[in-house]
């Protein structure tokens, strides 16, 4: 379910016969306390069905020929490539002050230990809320030495406005315009994904936090390509080029618990 009005908590804008409604989210716990092997059902690496472009337009699609992967309740096993880390470290983006960087220059390729989180686009509100969450949790990512990556699709100029008026810490926060790190983890496109799917209705339960992370919102910080808002996001843990936990967000506000986030990457530190 999908609110619109001209408010902050759900944005329609009219600018472009494009412009649609901008939500996305995830809400925040408190302690790492649960092990990989409990970790819910939903939070699995998914198998991505896009081609790879750009750079890497000759790679076969992200489709098992070795994989990595997550154990689900049901203890089936759904895969990326084993060399996705690598795939995506290929992959350019910006800072949020607009310099070109690689995902492989973002942390420690041997050993480092990262949290990507990737958010649909910089004027969805819900992604405020999602990025207000990720600043609360920023400490206890820091405690384990994992280091926060969260990659929104916008210009760094986009990236600069949410930076500045949620706000959320700059040297965090990268700016991917043309989607081509969602491209290579083959992260959902499409109305029906934004618009109607049944994981989007976890919103509604968010109103309060929703309202509190968009005390500063503005829509100017929505990209220009309005085709942009039908972008869903994703969260993947990476131990050097390891992927170690992957999650597509099934629809508009879908997002894992950064508790289980977070235990991941305690579980990686301590192995």
């Amino acid at each position: 379910m999908i609110l619109v009005s001209d408010s902050p908590m759900a944005i329609l804008s009219l600018r472009s016969p494009s412009s649609l409604p901008l939500i996305s989210s995830s809400s925040v716990s408190h302690i790492c306390s649960k092990p990989f092997s409990q970790l819910p059902s939903s939070s699995i690496a998914y198998v991505p069905s896009t081609r790879l472009k750009s750079n890497h337009s000759s790679v076969s699609p992200i489709l098992r020929p070795r994989v990595v992967s997550a154990r689900a309740a049901a203890d089936s096993v759904i895969d990326y490539r084993e060399d996705i880390g690598e795939i995506l470290g290929d992959v350019s983006i910006f800072t949020a002050s607009g310099q070109p960087v690689q995902f492989s220059d973002l942390w420690d390729q041997n050993d480092g230990i990262a949290a990507v989180v990737l958010l649909r686009h910089f004027g969805c509100v819900c992604c405020w809320e999602l990025a207000t969450a990720l600043k609360e949790a920023k400490p206890r990512f820091d405690a384990a030495g994992v280091k926060l990556i969260a990659v929104g699709v916008g210009t760094p100029d986009k990236a600069r406005l949410l930076a500045t008026r949620l706000p959320f810490p700059m040297e965090c926060l990268y700016a991917d315009p043309e989607r081509k790190a969602y491209d290579v983890l083959g992260l959902y496109y499409g109305l029906g994904r934004t618009f109607f799917n049944p994981a989007s209705k976890k919103v509604l339960s968010r109103f309060k936090e929703i309202r509190e992370a968009t005390k500063n919102y503005t829509i100017e910080a929505t990209p220009e390509d309005r085709s942009s808002v039908l972008q869903q996001g994703g969260t993947f843990v990476f131990r050097g080029k390891k992927l170690l936990y992957g999650r597509k967000d099934e629809g508009t506000g879908d997002h894992p618990s950064l508790d289980d986030v977070i235990s991941v990457c305690c579980k990686t530190a301590v192995a």
